[in-house]
């Protein structure tokens, strides 16, 4: 039986098509869409939001350039007078904004909104944002042959590769994923939504594109947050700054009773393992869970330097017992690490890539990574595979001009953690040295990430001091001393 389609009924097909050909046609930058939501945290929490989507051009220095979409949630303010809008900017570069709201500081987006208007925005190329530039390129290796830094950086370099070719056959223009590019998305929506000024609240990569947003649009800021500061030069770390998160862990060991005696030196027992691994690549039989058979793993230096960089900032209290295994001739823990590693995931966000690549570092910076590899133990091996593998992607160095310092008048709480070995500390002073209407708040004993912001109820108390324009109550603040895994602990049935 043939189906009869009625004239008029392919007419009204036609002209809806024209109208959403039309209306694609018409859209143009700064255009903005809100839709009423119902947000949902991680703990089945639920608020009233708005979900928003804004159009801005994906490369500004093009004039034919296409328009992509910046997603953000919007919690509105419980305040009768609220101040500019917070807006948040996540770390990476690569993390969603509105992720971070959904999971474990879903009570401190809360809380700010005593403020004012809180977004939670997703940058370009991430998360809701459009297009989302994650690569479906995986990354992985032989865990039973020696893994060398130029083996895998080559595995990056191919894989990366791959994922550029791919978004450019989809007509993306990758190189407008650049911090200058994302400052602009946020002038952007503060004239989309209508605000004479907007706050930033940011932790890591985001103090980055806040800083560049201060150097580009500072009249359009009312106050900033920077936790765990990564200044506009400090996206290539320092092995130095690696070596004295070692020497701090070596010397919280030497004042905890229970270990000092089996490991009177922390920084040599990670010494003798990487120069016996070096020698002597160990060989270990290991469980893969996957097909629970027992399988092959070679662990050389630079596997147990991966491991251990790996480790840092969830993973510090077990690496004394670890390394004291290590020296015992028990390396099955990180043999299962490797062997979980050598699986793959996916080589990464395209956007994060063009990010940290756009961002560089200078002759100098490099000149002093170089350097300082050759007489620290874990080499540069933390910001592996960078920068070598950013000539896959183009080489879209920013220049010096964009790692100038930046300075600022607008009112900056710096907050830093004493354990933080990615944003150490002393990012922000360096960077406070332009902002003399700024205040640094140090967290003794606090990690990068989650632990800049919620290791202490009073952390929040001093954001929100800050937020109100107070005084703040403190400068610093002290967490509990680090609990160590035991040497030997305790067997369970």
């Amino acid at each position: 039986m043939r189906i009869k389609i009625i004239p008029h009924v392919l007419t009204l097909v036609f002209l809806l098509l024209c109208l959403a050909i039309d209306v694609l046609a018409q859209q143009k930058a700064g255009d903005l869409r809100i839709t009423p939501i119902v947000f949902e945290a991680a703990r089945a929490q639920k608020v009233d939001a708005e979900f928003g989507e804004l159009s801005v051009p994906e490369n500004r220095q093009k004039a034919d350039t296409r328009l992509i979409q910046i997603a953000f949630v919007r919690f509105k303010s419980t305040s009768k007078t609220p101040a500019a809008p917070i807006v948040y900017l996540a770390g990476g570069p690569g993390g969603s904004g509105i992720a971070a709201a959904r999971g474990t500081r879903f009570p401190l987006f809360m809380a700010m909104r005593e403020i004012a208007d809180v977004i939670a925005l997703d940058q370009r190329g991430v998360g809701s944002s459009k297009p989302n530039l994650v690569c479906q390129e995986r990354v992985g290796f032989a865990p039973d042959k020696p893994q060398s830094r130029a083996d895998l950086l080559e595995l990056y370099r191919q894989q990366s590769s791959a994922c550029a070719g791919t978004f450019k056959s989809q007509s993306v223009d990758l190189t407008g994923y650049n911090t200058n590019e994302s400052a602009d998305d946020l002038e952007d929506l503060r004239k989309a939504i209508g605000a004479e000024k907007i706050s930033l609240w940011a932790i890591s990569y985001g103090t980055h594109l806040s800083l560049a947003t201060i150097k580009r649009h500072e009249k359009s800021l009312a106050r900033v947050i920077l936790a765990g500061v990564e200044g506009p030069a400090h996206t290539i770390k320092l092995p130095s700054n690696i070596q004295k998160h070692l020497e701090h862990i070596d010397r919280l060991v030497k004042a905890d009773a229970s270990l000092s005696k089996d490991i009177p030196s922390f920084l040599g027992l990670v010494k003798a393992v990487l120069e016996r691994t070096e020698r002597e690549p160990v060989s270990v039989e290991v469980t893969d869970p996957a097909t629970n058979k027992t399988v092959k793993v070679i662990l050389n230096k630079f596997a147990i330097q991966i491991l251990t960089v790996f480790s840092f900032g969830s993973g510090e209290a077990a690496l004394p017992a670890r390394f004291y295994g290590m020296s015992k001739g028990d390396f099955s823990v990180p043999a299962q690490g490797w062997l979980n590693l050598s699986r793959g995931g996916s080589v990464g966000s395209a956007m994060a890539y063009m990010m940290d690549c756009n961002s560089g570092l200078s002759d100098q910076r490099r000149t002093q990574v170089a350097r300082e590899a050759k007489s620290t133990l874990l080499s540069d091996v933390m910001d592996f595979p960078f920068p070598d593998v950013c000539n896959a992607w183009g080489n879209p160095d920013a220049g010096d001009i964009f790692r100038a310092a930046a300075k600022s008048s607008v009112p900056t709480l710096f907050i830093s953690g004493t354990l933080d070995v990615r944003t150490p500390p002393t990012n922000a002073e360096e960077v406070r040295k332009g902002f003399p209407n700024s205040v640094h708040l140090i967290i003794d004993g606090a990690f990068h990430s989650d632990p800049l912001f919620l290791s202490s109820p009073q952390i929040k108390e001093v954001m929100l001091e800050f937020m109100k324009g107070q005084k703040i109550s403190t400068t610093n603040i002290t967490l509990e001393p680090l609990k160590f895994a035991p040497l030997n602990p305790p067997k369970t049935d």
